[in-house]
């Protein structure tokens, strides 16, 4: 069995719950848990796939790691350790604030959704690429000029597109713009929140390809998000399974998509579409109901009220993550 890489950021026990407010006065009548008690580990040049339906908690994942809750959510409640391992040493990411955050801002970087939304329509292409340059580091503007050619290059793009806008590239073009600002200063972790969702088939190949060949150049290690179990099947090595704010089932990808053991696991896969559709597809027990509202969740296993294996004793406690199949799963009676 392989030796498991070097871990470079640890989730222990995270919860992050955002407040409900009513009336004029914004009083609190209530709170959405949006995360609830996620632990994982991202080795030193791994993919780890974080997949589940919109709402189940990835995103807000992702940018508790980044630390941008804070400021961009007002009374959100952060609890729990993320433990970057830096150069300097290992330190918790969730306590600190935003001058305490900046030394570690370079290290961790983000590439959006939305490559028509996350780009700034005034900014030029250099400006776009430079603005992480011009903050956190002390690069001339000659030598940040040299840097950005140099990324965009990279990311497959010419220096002649630098002094464009984005409103003169295509959706994939965008996204490489996306990851060109990323890698500017040098990142150790990139998180990559649905960075394909937006674009054609034919483009989701092209920029998955890139960061792989970008992995492979610089070391690079990601979290990557997404509802898209093919995709996330073609880049990652790790995959975890998030449902209403936790992780039901965490291992090893190739193991997971052939034999999958929590309930939804296996919905979530016998729903992906398939490009034969005269293939042989396994079949299971389609799930029951809509999704519960986080501000009112389930007691006990938060999927028994969907789960065609649910018993009494599932709405008694939360399945604790046990070790099956090599493996973690979040369900007593997967087998």
């Amino acid at each position: 069995m392989p030796t498991p890489p070097e871990s470079i950021l640890e989730l222990d026990h995270l919860s992050v719950s955002f407040p409900v407010t009513a009336g004029v006065f914004l009083r609190r009548v209530g709170e959405v848990r949006a995360v609830d008690d996620v632990s994982f580990t991202i080795g030193r040049g791994e993919t780890l796939g974080l997949v589940g339906e919109s709402g189940c908690g990835k995103t807000t994942v992702g940018r508790a790691i980044l630390n941008i809750l804070k400021a961009t959510a007002y009374g959100v409640e952060i609890s729990g350790k993320i433990l970057y391992h830096a150069a300097g040493g290992t330190v918790d990411l969730a306590p600190l604030g935003r001058r305490a955050m900046r030394p570690y801002r370079t290290d961790l970087q983000m590439v959006f959704q939305d490559p028509y939304a996350s780009l700034n329509p005034r900014q030029s292409v250099t400006q776009i690429v430079a603005e992480p340059l011009a903050i956190h580091s002390k690069l001339s503007k000659r030598e940040q000029a040299e840097r950005v050619e140099w990324l965009l290059q990279k990311v497959g793009l010419s220096a002649e597109q630098a002094n464009r806008y984005p409103h003169e590239f295509s959706g994939g073009q965008r996204q490489r713009i996306g990851i060109a600002r990323a890698l500017a200063t040098n990142p150790k972790l990139v998180v990559a929140d649905e960075p394909v969702s937006a674009l054609d088939v034919s483009v989701q190949a092209q920029v998955i390809n890139l960061l792989q060949d970008l992995q492979d150049e610089f070391g690079l290690s990601y979290l990557f998000i997404s509802h898209d179990l093919s995709v996330v099947r073609h880049i990652s090595k790790r995959v975890a399974v998030m449902y209403l704010g936790h992780i039901v089932e965490m291992g090893d990808g190739d193991t997971l998509y052939q034999r999958p053991l929590h309930p939804y696991t296996r919905a979530l896969l016998a729903s992906a579409p398939r490009p034969t559709p005269t293939a042989r597809r396994t079949r299971h027990a389609p799930l029951a109901g809509d999704i519960p509202s986080p501000m009112a969740k389930p007691s006990g296993c938060p999927f028994r009220t969907r789960c065609p294996i649910a018993r009494p004793a599932c709405a008694e406690a939360l399945p604790p993550l046990t070790v099956r199949d090599g493996r973690l799963v979040a369900c007593p009676y997967s087998e």
